[in-house]
């Protein structure tokens, strides 16, 4: 397997959890049982999962009305989007 393929992969499953985290987050706030931490959620974001998190946020409408997930969840994919560019431009060869 090569590292891209290990990579997707692993960006695939932290998304799923976020994603997951989420729900099930919003599931124990409507019946009030023991929730996930904030921390716990905002730190699925930002090891990769910013996509699933924000995907759970807006269709199980969870943590919308709180600014650190309206606009930190954001500002985490925006970084690390700009950090896979970099890694792709460090790594391409030059053209000249």
């Amino acid at each position: 397997m090569d590292t891209f393929n290990i990579i997707l992969t692993y960006l695939e499953i932290v998304n799923l959890l976020a994603f997951a985290a989420m729900g099930i987050d919003k599931a124990k706030a409507k019946t009030g049982y023991w929730r996930i931490p904030e921390a716990t959620l905002m730190g699925l974001a930002a090891i990769g999962g910013s996509i699933g998190a924000m995907a759970g946020m807006y269709l199980f409408r969870h943590k919308t009305r709180k600014p650190k997930f309206k606009y930190g969840l954001p500002v985490i994919l925006a970084f690390q989007i700009l950090f896979f560019l970099g890694l792709i431009w460090v790594s391409s060869p030059q053209s000249f």
